[in-house]
């Protein structure tokens, strides 16, 4: 994993609609930008976009709030609605203070507001609709790769990835959630540094730092680059999905 690393956006990906097949659209994308996939590229893909090509709207109209819903939206200062979305994605509820509610997701990342999101949707006014996650975030990256193996004749390493805070620090990063083909995690345990000293924990996790250097990239807003090719990572080749960078709650220091 040495050698230089290149983040490279792909210009004028189109507005991802529920149905489309996100796999031409992203073999269609290299093509345009003048790439082709080499082996040992990586494809990182906002969930965004997975989550809209998979048709995870929800319409708020459609939603009735049950008790518990109703009882946090009033600490959280949220629609009740809103709230039942983000218990049924959860399994857990953690925190919940005005503005925002912190709970396990159902897939096992911590994460803000289950990752239900308003942002970049088309959502009427009077008809609001929100974004779930993708329903499983792994499978979409597995069948992404499987797809443009066949579209490109190369099998890409792929990450899905969204934002998300840290409970120790200000600001969200990238963070993956779904991946395929890589080790989302380097062990180095057992080998040596410069100094000929035995690692015991170094474990970096290389599909988030991944996840968070495409993030950069893509940007938060209305800069409309939701996928980025990433070259020179030189990560291992893994049949390990993202749950591999979940800690275990034995292990979970912070709840």
């Amino acid at each position: 994993m040495r050698g230089t690393l290149q983040l490279i956006p792909l210009g004028d990906f189109p507005l991802v609609q529920p149905g489309d097949d996100l796999a031409a659209l992203l073999a269609d994308g290299l093509r345009r930008n003048g790439l082709a996939l080499e082996s040992g590229d990586v494809l990182v893909i906002a969930q965004k976009v997975v989550s809209k090509a998979e048709n995870r709207y929800a319409r708020l109209a459609e939603v009735e709030p049950g008790e518990r819903a109703r009882e946090i939206a009033a600490r959280a200062d949220k629609d009740p609605r809103l709230v039942q979305l983000i218990l049924d994605e959860s399994r857990e509820v953690l925190r919940v203070r005005p503005g925002v509610i912190i709970v396990e997701h159902r897939n096992g990342y911590v994460h803000a507001n289950a990752g239900i999101d308003r942002s970049n949707i088309h959502s009427d006014p009077q008809d609001p609709q929100v974004l779930l996650l993708p329903e499983d975030p792994d499978h979409s990256a597995a069948t992404l790769r499987e797809a443009l193996q066949r579209h490109c004749g190369v099998a890409p390493q792929v990450i899905i990835n969204d934002s998300a805070g840290r409970a120790w620090r200000v600001g969200t990063v990238g963070m993956a959630i779904g991946t395929a083909g890589l080790a989302p995690v380097w062990d180095q345990v057992g080998d040596h540094d410069l100094f000929g000293n035995r690692l015991e924990v170094t474990m970096p996790a290389v599909a988030d730092e991944l996840a968070a250097a495409a993030s950069l990239v893509m940007g938060q807003a209305a800069q409309g680059s939701p996928v980025v090719l990433a070259r020179g990572a030189n990560l291992p080749q893994s049949t390990e999905g993202s749950r591999a960078l979940i800690r275990e709650r034995a292990m979970d220091l912070f709840r």
